[in-house]
């Protein structure tokens, strides 16, 4: 199998650099791969040249994480609807008119905001540990709902903790089942780009901001219902930042998704990623790739 080359470009998207990782061809159907907290696109280096042969993928790194730019606060408003703003922008200027999605973390309110706001551009939803039902949302979550109901001094610093070091490797290696399959690189890449002057502050706005995406989820649903795009769930099932009951409500909404649990926690692509891509593939190939009503076998993908 020839392994696709991945690009690395950046772009001025409403006055900010943005960066993103781009593989494949144009003109076949697009997947674009949106990053959770604390990471960018670096997590889909290893997916991005295992989906590529088949689709044009494309990974931008949101302001403010990894390679794009951190503009001051002042100058860019940090949040949620910002950032679904910015990627809708982003991908305009690409000229991808229609794309499935593939969500994780923070990249799951960005996708839906955007989905909500041109649900006929997407063409189909991955879902990996990102949330968008209360189920989802269990004790972890209590210093977070603290601060969102009192943003004040207390409250706020009560949450550097989650921008450490340890609170970026809890993230990678809650849950996992063989800590040595997951490479330290990726969490002290996050943490490098954590640990600009500045950039910890703006995580933390970014943080508060998360409660207007929990206001949106019913507003989630109603897209969900309404257009019932194909949508499949892949969930590390030990990620004690979004538990498994979150996968499980997605149903409620989209009866016709596929859900696969994977042994793993948060960061699941990162030692799982074996198990995760064909699944996806086979999703995939049935669902965007015209004439296809065969799912693909075990050995399309080594």
């Amino acid at each position: 199998m020839t392994v696709p080359v991945t690009c690395h470009r950046t772009t001025r998207v409403a006055g900010i650099d943005i960066f993103y990782r781009e593989a494949g061809e144009e003109g076949a159907p697009v997947i674009v791969l949106l990053h959770g907290f604390p990471s960018s696109s670096h997590m889909y280096r290893n997916l991005i040249p295992a989906l590529a042969d088949r689709y044009h993928v494309i990974a931008p790194d949101l302001p403010g994480f990894g390679l794009s730019e951190m503009p001051s606060p002042t100058a860019f408003e940090y949040g949620f609807a910002a950032f679904s703003d910015v990627v809708a922008r982003f991908l305009e200027q690409l000229g991808a008119e229609r794309y499935a999605l593939y969500v994780m973390d923070y990249g799951a309110p960005t996708g839906f905001r955007l989905a909500l706001a041109h649900p006929d551009r997407v063409t189909a939803l991955i879902v990996q540990n990102g949330n968008a039902y209360d189920d989802g949302m269990g004790d972890f979550w209590a210093p977070t709902r603290a601060y969102w109901a009192d943003s004040g001094p207390a409250n706020r610093d009560a949450m550097r903790p989650f921008l450490s070091l340890e609170g970026t490797r809890f993230q990678y290696l809650a849950g996992t089942r063989d800590e040595a399959r997951v490479d330290p690189a990726a969490w002290l890449y996050d943490q490098l780009f954590l640990d600009r002057p500045g950039a910890k502050e703006i995580q933390l706005d970014i943080i508060y901001d998360y409660r207007t995406n929990v206001a949106l989820y019913p507003a989630f649903h109603a897209y969900f219902r309404a257009h019932q795009p194909p949508a499949l769930i892949l969930w590390g099932e030990n990620d004690p930042i979004f538990l498994a009951e979150g996968a499980h409500a997605f149903l409620r909404d989209l009866p016709g998704a596929e859900l696969h649990f994977f042994d793993t926690g948060h960061f699941a692509l990162e030692d799982k990623a074996h198990e995760m891509i064909p699944v996806m593939r086979d999703f995939l190939a049935r669902t965007l790739l015209p004439g296809n009503r065969n799912s693909e076998t075990e050995n399309d993908y080594v």
